[in-house]
């Protein structure tokens, strides 16, 4: 059995989506051949290669011109500027963008060298665009070769610019038509964009010349349908999915058997009844998809007769016979379910077929967190599928993403890192999970640490008191460099009308403990609730920028609230809770819409005059700027003061450092249930002291004649020691009560209790 898994245009340039390498790891453990092709990355070499820039100033220009004329009537002199300097500078851009984006690839495509990166700096006769030249204004000193690769990221960024204003205007780097697809648009609408300019011009080659040579050589080893399944994870891919439905329709017709799937088929097209969807796809498969999958293709035999049965319901595969009917998704299935389950738990990852050192890591800010999102090319899996927690009242509660929580084998997956890890020489990993669990990174870490961590990894959690100090040194000893969490509202009061399930104390607590074992962190934040009111607002954003003036974030964003049907403060609505909450029953020229998650409330629009005053002092404060501003000063109309003391989140850090004190008081004890774990270099012994070092700093312990062996035996408890080799330590400790004694002045230096 042959399957093609693909994952569509447009998503994070960096990093391949994971869906495809799931998919293809699970149809292979289950003895399926399956080949996984990134289109993604296709696209972007399509578009930004000396061919396609060639191409794409041919279509252009003209347009480009006309554009330019209209801005100089205007008055729009720089507008004009800027697109004519596009058109004169082609074929400076089609010359240099091979080497443009050698550089975003740490110069693997062998046309990069030091002398050209001084030239592309320094020469008057280099590309430039509005982008590039804002960045070059920005810096506070002369430019060097350390920021060529900033210079390189904004090259594509006013490439894409150029695009967007005069070929196609549902571009970007990252997504493509995102609005049309979340607005309220019906699928009609959606179809006439399919053949817009960039999908016919540049992704349909790919399709013709990179897909189709590989379609039609997996045809022609297997004499029934090819299963096709397209990722859809974005709003943002769906166009270019739909687009490559469509073109494997029309040139293969009845070979194929095309499933979508992903993250925004799960949520939007939950309940669709389109039958017009029939013309590209045969079947939409939801959630994880295993076990979709499973029933489908059972046995050989029993996949040719459920492609022909045209009444069969079969475990969350929504089917669609032509465009006469469509087949509801059977939802219960246990035997299907325990095999999704089992799947989830042992199913690895396969990157084989990806070639990590043609993505582009661009830098597209300073932010150190927003360098480790996009400066890195990053394996991507996770340690559990689902959120542990899946009550927050905003979140899609309702779906199989967040509250079909299932840990995943820890062994299992850090030995397919690992391995992937060395064969791809890609050692940074993103965990993708919506929360990830600190007891199972906790045994991740470990795993690691006997390994002496060769991963790097991060990832979002739940900012909450289990990720203590002993804990955070520990996940950072371990590879652990950053995470990222919702914080969403920041006041008390707040966060219980949201279901948060955490409180400031807690989370200050855990940014302390993250901060101080060197962990970036990066907070989600959200505005313009059901029950938002000024005052909660300003609150939440002051108690913000006391958390960057502490030092206690890196980095953050504001999103603005959206209602969706499956979320939790919906579902309790309808059953007569939130009276503040109103939502809008579509009107007559809604109800054709097609995604169907997101909602409309009564007064979602009152608050989104804050939002440009919420993101420019988080700019500013994420950078170090202007901490001591009064948030009210933001504002270009009046707000109400915050009533969050000044002190507030000092006063929370304060309680912090107690607690930490008070931990490490206590007393050392091997009997508790807890492990101890020395952290700490390879303890010396000098000028009649024990000196080490742990988290970049030198630490030091009084020594005597009885206590020389504390060194062998701290040296012992390191992580990576064998389990003979600790348990021969803990049981020598524990016979020499004045050495127990002894070593509890090493606690919270060095020697770590979880």
């Amino acid at each position: 059995m042959k399957i093609l898994v693909i994952t569509p245009p447009l998503v994070q340039l960096n990093s391949p989506y994971p869906s495809g390498a799931y998919l293809s790891a699970f149809f292979k453990q289950n003895k399926m051949d399956s080949l996984w092709c990134d289109l993604n990355i296709e696209l972007f070499y399509s578009i930004f290669s000396k061919e396609g820039l060639t191409k794409l100033f041919e279509l252009s220009e003209e347009a480009a011109l006309k554009k330019a004329d209209e801005f100089d009537r205007r008055g729009e002199d720089f507008a004009a500027y800027n697109l004519r300097r596009y058109v004169s500078s082609k074929d400076c851009w089609i010359e240099w963008i091979d080497f443009i984006t050698s550089i975003l690839c740490d110069g693997k495509k062998n046309v990069s060298g030091r002398e050209k990166e001084h030239q592309l700096l320094y020469s008057p006769f280099a590309p430039r665009g509005n982008r590039m030249d804002s960045y070059l204004a920005s810096l506070e000193k002369e430019p060097t070769v350390d920021d060529v690769k900033f210079l390189c990221s904004y090259a594509l960024a006013d490439i894409a610019d150029y695009i967007t204003a005069v070929f196609d205007s549902g571009f970007s780097l990252v997504r493509y038509a995102e609005s049309l697809t979340v607005d309220d648009s019906s699928f009609a609408e959606i179809e006439k964009n399919l053949n817009s300019p960039v999908m016919e011009h540049f992704y349909k080659p790919v399709l013709e010349n990179y897909l189709s040579n590989k379609i039609d050589h997996l045809i022609k080893e297997q004499t029934e349908k090819l299963l096709v399944c397209i990722s859809v994870p974005f709003a943002g891919t769906f166009l270019p999915a739909l687009f490559t439905a469509d073109f494997l329709k029309k040139k293969y017709s009845s070979k194929l058997y095309i499933c979508f799937g992903g993250g925004f088929i799960n949520t939007e097209l939950r309940q669709t009844e389109e039958k017009a969807l029939g013309k590209y796809i045969d079947a939409i498969s939801y959630d994880r998809g295993y076990g979709s999958y499973w029933r489908l293709l059972i046995e050989k035999e029993e996949y040719v007769q459920n492609l022909n049965n045209d009444t069969l319901q079969l475990y969350k595969l929504r089917r669609f016979i032509g465009t006469e009917k469509v087949i509801a998704p059977l939802w219960e299935d246990e035997e299907a379910q325990k095999f999704e389950e089992a799947a989830t738990f042992n199913v690895v990852p396969d990157y084989s077929s990806i070639d990590f050192s043609r993505y582009p890591r661009v830098c597209d800010d300073a932010n150190p967190m927003h360098r480790m999102w996009s400066d890195g090319a990053w394996i991507k899996a996770y340690l559990a599928h689902g959120c542990y927690w899946h009550r927050c009242a905003f979140c899609d509660t309702q779906l199989d993403y967040v509250c079909g929580y299932k840990a995943v084998d820890t062994e299992n997956i850090y030995k397919g890192l690992v391995q992937t890890a060395g064969e791809k020489g890609v050692y940074g990993i993103h965990f993708v999970d919506e929360a990830l669990p600190p007891a199972v990174l906790k045994k991740f870490a470990a795993l690691n640490l006997k390994d002496k961590a060769p991963l790097y990894y991060w990832g979002n959690v739940r900012f909450e008191k289990a990720f203590t100090k002993d804990l955070t040194d520990f996940l950072s000893c371990g590879g652990l460099g950053s995470v990222s969490a919702g914080l969403e509202i920041a006041t008390g009061e707040g966060l219980k009308n949201i279901n948060k399930g955490t409180d400031i104390e807690s989370i200050v607590s855990a940014c302390c403990a993250f901060k101080e074992s060197g962990i970036l962190i990066h907070a989600y934040m959200i505005y313009g609730f059901w029950n938002d009111t000024p005052q909660s607002i300003i609150n939440s954003m002051e108690t913000l920028r006391q958390f960057f003036a502490a030092g206690l974030l890196d980095s953050a964003f504001w999103h603005k609230f959206v209602l969706t049907r499956n979320s939790q403060v919906y579902s309790e609505w309808k059953k007569g809770l939130h009276k503040e909450l109103r939502p809008v029953e579509p009107k007559e020229s809604r109800k054709s819409c097609f995604a169907g998650n997101n909602l409309h409330f009564a007064g979602e629009d009152k608050y989104s005059k804050f939002g440009p005053s919420l993101d420019a002092a988080l700019d500013a404060w994420m950078h170090g700027q202007a901490l001591d501003k009064s948030v009210k000063k933001w504002f270009n109309f009046e707000v109400p003061q915050p009533t969050i003391p000044k002190n507030f989140i000092d006063s929370y850090i304060e309680k912090y450092e107690r607690k930490k004190a008070a931990s490490c008081a206590q007393k050392i004890n091997f009997n508790s249930g807890n492990d101890y774990y020395w952290l700490g270099t390879m303890p010396v012994v000098s000028d009649k002291k024990v000196k080490w070092f742990f988290l970049q700093e030198e630490m030091s312990a009084p020594l005597n004649s009885h206590r020389t062996q504390v060194c062998s035996l701290l040296w012992g408890l390191r992580p990576s020691a064998a389990a003979e080799e600790r348990q021969s330590v803990i049981d020598k400790i524990k016979k020499a009560p004045e050495l127990l004694n002894y070593l509890q002045g090493f606690r919270g230096n060095g020697l770590v209790c979880i």
